[in-house]
């Protein structure tokens, strides 16, 4: 799931979020047989689906599986063979050519050029209300679109024949390629979207699906639905699976009890049972390009504040007070990792090198531990304010409860380390938490974000100015010209675009506009049987195309 959590912790899809009660650690387990040979998968799920219908999703993290653009997504993040038979795109890297192969609905309806048209418009259609409407971004008047200002019709998508579509860009786009592989970009059929009407993707049968599977005994609000094996996939020989089984479970001891009698091959562990069970042989982890991070507010509405929160000497003293490894390891204890900047870890690699972009953005004494150092900046930055104490809110959800963790810990450490600092804990659930914080009505808020493709851009957009998830209006110039030139001047240089950004996370983390606390890394316990599942840690996280019980 790619939604993004402005507020508090974001889980994938089938994670379980919460503290559950103790179990008793490396219970034997056993293998359901009758769920190899039918080719069942069984899995669960936080919530039930918000929504089947492309246009108005809140996240992406399973429906690429039922639904598919020109490509899906593969191992370690690549663009693999979707819709498309072939693609290619022009010198200046603005024209991009999609050739469609032979591919059907769920209905037996061909698949052509004139769906993807038809779906774009509608869904860069202001009145859709898409909440992923800014990835058009950088598509030919697309932002014109969105703002209301243009006809959806002039979006830079059109069909040359029925298998032909084209693409024009404003600019180029480095990362178009893996962003093409968002079900956002998939088709849609016109036809059964007005033969529904209103009913329309209200329920699992008022919809037609384009992936290896199709959604099954979905009615909008039930807490168990089915994928099972769509027979018109144009690529149908590799799907192995025949059904994969899906069943809300909102309490991580229910998950494990469920796994216990093989009615899950797969369930989240909680903080306490990934104590328990860490040594099991059934024990698996999942990382997750999920960063949580402290958000300042540069423009708070408190003159007094404001001014504290701009001081860049208080934000490093606040940054290196933090020690991570203490709170990922002790305080979390659910395998999750300490970041080295903004960018998560196997988000990217150096196209020239291949290194991690994570151990390139590292800037040492900004988001490491050093109690000494963080004092003598604190005491630095009192002495340019005038002031010998300060307090600042924390704004958090209180709808997960490692969130309370989480300020609880840095509450304590932070007035531990700086002296005269109050830090004052504001919990309220998590809509009012994303309100106010939209609002701009905080002085530092837990945030988070989950890269929704792989590539630095999609957490490194957060922090410029002007992009519509900048609550804390952070302003650098030095970071603004870079990301501008990420984006535009080195858009169709690879090596240059990437030493952009590279230097522009360096800058944020120098600046700490952002203070980034830990990298969501996620236990399960995953039973032998199961095969072939692509996991990657950002865009549609799981792939169950060629995934097998065995």
């Amino acid at each position: 799931m790619n939604k993004k959590g402005i507020v508090g912790l974001v889980a994938a899809v089938v994670i379980v979020g919460g503290i559950g009660g103790f179990v008793v650690a490396n219970r034997k387990t056993n293998t359901n047989s009758q769920g190899v040979k039918d080719q069942v998968m069984n899995l669960s799920a936080t919530a039930p689906l918000d929504t089947i219908d492309i246009s108005k999703s809140s996240g992406y993290g399973q429906t690429g599986n039922v639904f598919e653009s020109f490509f899906r997504l593969g191992k370690n993040g690549k663009a693999t063979p979707g819709l498309a038979k072939s693609s290619s795109v022009s010198k200046d890297g603005k024209t991009w050519t999609f050739k469609l192969r032979d591919a059907k609905w769920s209905n037996g309806d061909p698949i052509t050029a004139k769906d993807f048209v038809y779906s774009w418009r509608r869904t860069i259609n202001p009145k859709t209300k898409s909440e992923y409407a800014y990835l058009f971004d950088g598509i030919k008047n697309a932002s014109a679109v969105n703002s209301g200002k243009k006809s959806p019709n002039s979006i830079g998508i059109s069909a040359k024949d029925k298998q032909t579509v084209v693409v024009q860009l404003d600019k180029p786009i480095a990362y178009f390629k893996v962003l093409m592989a968002y079900p956002l970009f998939g088709p849609q059929n016109e036809k059964v979207i007005k033969q529904y009407g209103k009913k329309y993707a209200t329920k699992s049968k008022y919809m037609v699906y384009s992936g290896p599977f199709k959604i099954t005994n979905w009615t909008g609000t039930g807490n168990k639905w089915s994928f099972v094996k769509n027979n018109q996939y144009w690529d149908k020989k590799v799907v192995k699976l025949n059904r994969i089984n899906y069943t809300v479970v909102q309490n991580p001891s229910t998950g494990i009890d469920l796994y216990q009698q093989n009615k899950l091959d797969l369930t989240p562990l909680s903080t306490e049972q990934v104590r328990n069970y860490k040594n099991n042989n059934e024990y698996r982890q999942y990382p997750y390009s999920y960063n949580t991070f402290l958000k300042y507010n540069f423009a708070d509405s408190n003159a007094a504040k404001r001014k504290i929160l701009n001081n860049r000497n208080i934000r490093l003293a606040i940054s290196l007070a933090i020690n991570r490894d203490q709170l990922t390891k002790k305080v979390l204890g659910d395998g999750s990792s300490t970041p080295t900047g903004l960018v998560p870890s196997n988000v990217a690699k150096d196209p020239k090198s291949g290194q991690d972009f994570s151990k390139q953005q590292v800037v040492k004494d900004t988001v490491d531990y050093n109690s000494k150092l963080a004092k003598k900046y604190w005491q630095k930055g009192l002495q340019e304010l005038g002031i010998k104490k300060v307090s600042l809110g924390l704004l958090a959800s209180n709808d997960d409860p490692e969130a309370s963790t989480v300020t609880q810990y840095l509450k304590a450490q932070l007035q531990k380390t700086l002296s005269g600092f109050t830090l004052e804990l504001r919990s309220i659930p998590g809509n009012a938490a994303n309100s106010l914080t939209q609002k701009g009505d905080f002085d530092i808020s837990l945030s988070g974000w989950g890269a929704d493709f792989n590539d630095p851009i999609s957490h490194l957009q957060i922090p410029a100015k002007g992009t519509p998830y900048n609550y804390g209006k952070y302003d650098n110039k030095e970071y603004n010209q870079l990301i501008e030139k990420a984006s535009n001047q080195d858009a169709n240089n690879h090596e240059k675009r990437w030493d952009d950004l590279v230097n522009a996370s360096k800058t944020l983390n120098r600046d700490q506009g952002i203070t980034p606390l830990y990298q969501q890394v996620t236990a399960y316990l995953q039973k032998p049987t199961i095969h072939g599942v692509i996991h990657n840690t950002a865009g549609t996280q799981w792939n169950y195309k060629y995934a097998y019980m065995k």
